[in-house]
């Protein structure tokens, strides 16, 4: 075994300029009034390391315009497509109504642990509520069901962006699961 040098993992990787032509996770990610920017630099990293369709920023959510965003984002935010809409209520009505399924990274009484989820459908919308008060409860009511990251401590969650990651790689194992 030897570590890789920085140039040899590059020279495996897409280069920004096919982005466009790699085929992505057809997810759709919500963000909805997170409030720290480097949560959302980390949430842009990893969507690019997952590839997602893409980031729809809703709320007071912070954009990539913002320093702190780009300085843990790291250049993904050039590689991840994202788009801020005011509404995250209007928005999920709007992906429900071209078909596609709603789900809430939230602890819920009906929440499917996320690695027993079966019988997906894709395109999936992903839904990721603010740090403290999670998915509220209007977003909730048109999500069609919900998936948690069980907690065997003391603490009742993870950071936003840490859950996301867990979940995110997970869809994509499952989504590649049903390709091959």
């Amino acid at each position: 075994m030897k570590k890789l040098s920085h140039d040899e993992i590059a020279a495996k990787r897409i280069k920004l300029e096919s982005v466009d032509s790699v085929k992505k996770l057809p997810v759709y990610v919500v963000l909805n009034s997170i409030r720290s920017n480097y949560n959302v630099g980390s949430i842009f990293r990893t969507s690019d390391g997952a590839m997602i369709e893409k980031l729809l920023l809703c709320g007071y959510t912070p954009c990539p315009t913002k320093k702190e965003v780009l300085k843990t984002a790291l250049g993904s935010t050039e590689s991840v497509k994202w788009e801020y809409h005011k509404d995250a209520k209007l928005l999920i009505q709007d992906l429900k109504s071209k078909g596609i399924k709603v789900c809430a990274l939230e602890l819920t009484d009906i929440s499917i642990p996320y690695y027993k989820v079966n019988n997906l459908t894709f395109p999936l919308c992903l839904v990721i509520g603010n740090e403290i008060t999670g998915v509220s409860q209007e977003i909730l009511d048109l999500c069609d069901f919900s998936i948690e990251i069980p907690q065997y401590g003391i603490k009742q969650s993870l950071n936003v962006a840490v859950a996301y990651g867990i979940a995110i790689f997970e869809l994509r194992k499952l989504y590649e699961s049903r390709e091959n």
